[in-house]
């Protein structure tokens, strides 16, 4: 038989900022090392290639320009 109460157990098992923040902790630590294995490495330069090969940014193009030429005073 269970000798503790179910208010005992639901406090133990309730969520709390210091278990979360441990956890956080633990899991960018673990990311940390990962990424110095060769395959974080490998996974990391994938990455890097696609963020650097998109070209979303602004760009002025002619239809903005007339725009603009047209709201000049």
């Amino acid at each position: 038989m269970n000798t503790k109460s179910t208010t005992v157990v639901a406090a133990e098992n309730k969520p709390s900022r210091r278990k979360f923040f441990i956890g956080a902790g633990a899991a960018v630590g673990a990311v940390a090392v990962a990424s110095q294995t060769p395959l974080g490495k490998a996974v990391i330069q994938e990455i890097g290639s696609t963020v650097q090969g998109k070209d979303d940014g602004y760009q002025l193009s002619a239809h903005i320009r007339k725009y603009y030429e047209t709201t000049m005073l």
